[in-house]
């Protein structure tokens, strides 16, 4: 007989004690497991910022605060400003009537919001939508009357009173088409602080950036205004990108408003100087 050979009973406890490392072994390959996929406390919970806003979106895409009003009201002020320093010729309806009408309608704006465009009501948006017509029809009225005479050759020969005319009309072609992104763009301010509208009518290049830098960032007027700043100076689209088919109408627009006023004032101004 081998004395070598396990025995029966030494045998066995081998074997059980093997199948018990295995056990452990399973156990704790399985608990590694579980701990991985299972979410870690708070997850599938997103916080959320505002009615419906996940706090990991950006600013642009979730409820925020609304953009302070001071930025817009300088420019319609400025924009009044440039309409009272038209020449009488241009202003067929009277200096004062169009521009009386916007600063009424302003102030009501201002008084509905005065620090924060965060309320909007029909009313007001009426009122907002009112105001931009108005500026818009002034502007429109000057820019047709301008064209007419430096067409007719009654621009007059004074090439600086003419190139100031111009440049009045041009800065307020850009502070209307300004205004009107600003208040169109996803239903206008309100809803953007709101975030009722998720596609944007302008993709700015903030909105495309996956680094996460912009996370906080959300467009303002000032954006809107460099927008129309460089649609009226480029004639095309620069960085930011019309989406829908009437932001690219409006952008088509301004062009051609730029782009003929410049041409005929520059073109006459060049004629008369001595």
């Amino acid at each position: 007989m081998n004395d070598s050979a396990p025995s029966p009973d030494r045998s066995g406890e081998h074997w059980g004690q093997l199948a018990a490392d295995l056990r452990d072994e399973v156990r704790r390959l399985r608990e590694r497991i579980d701990a991985g996929s299972s979410p870690a406390p708070g997850a599938g919970r997103s916080p959320a910022t505002g009615p419906g806003g996940p706090a990991d979106l950006p600013a642009w895409q979730r409820p925020t605060r609304g953009e302070q009003r001071w930025e817009v009201s300088v420019a319609v002020g400025l924009m009044i400003v440039l309409q009272l320093a038209l020449p009488g010729a241009l202003t067929p309806v009277g200096r004062w009537t169009l521009p009386a009408i916007e600063l009424v309608i302003a102030v009501i704006l201002v008084a509905g919001n005065p620090f924060r465009i965060e309320r909007s009501s029909p009313g007001r948006r009426a009122a907002a939508l009112a105001l931009l017509a108005v500026a818009g029809l002034a502007n429109a009225l000057a820019v047709a009357l301008l064209i007419k005479d430096l067409v007719a050759g009654n621009g007059g020969d004074d090439p600086i009173p003419l190139l100031a005319t111009g440049a009045n009309i041009w800065i307020g072609n850009v502070i209307i088409f300004a205004l009107l992104f600003w208040e169109f763009d996803r239903g206008g301010p309100a809803a953007r602080a709101a975030a009722t509208r998720p596609t944007p009518d302008f993709l700015f290049p903030q909105m495309a950036d996956g680094s996460g830098l912009f996370r906080s960032w959300e467009p303002r007027f000032s954006d809107y205004a460099f927008v129309s700043f460089t649609t009226a100076t480029a004639f095309s689209p620069t960085d930011t990108m019309p989406m829908s088919r009437w932001a690219k109408l409006a952008m088509m627009l301004e062009s051609s408003v730029s782009l003929v006023t410049a041409a005929l004032v520059i073109a006459r101004a060049v004629n008369v100087l001595r």
